[in-house]
């Protein structure tokens, strides 16, 4: 999965954090995306939480929006 690769690449974040980022790839995937579509939303969630948002239903809302907003 993108977001597991990308947290372990940065190589920052604590085994509850990946969790919590895991989960939240997890609610915000769809059937279908292709592996690109999934990588940008493993690195928009990731840009998101280093930015400090940490809650998991901010960071997943945060994370439905484009980059750079």
């Amino acid at each position: 999965m993108p977001i597991y690769r990308k947290a372990k690449e940065a190589g920052v974040f604590g085994a509850s954090e990946v969790a919590t980022l895991g989960r939240v790839f997890d609610r915000l995937k769809r059937e279908g995306d292709s592996e690109h579509l999934r990588e940008a939303l493993a690195s928009r969630i990731l840009a998101n939480y280093t930015a400090g948002i940490t809650d998991e239903d901010e960071l997943v809302s945060a994370s439905k929006l484009p980059l750079g907003r």
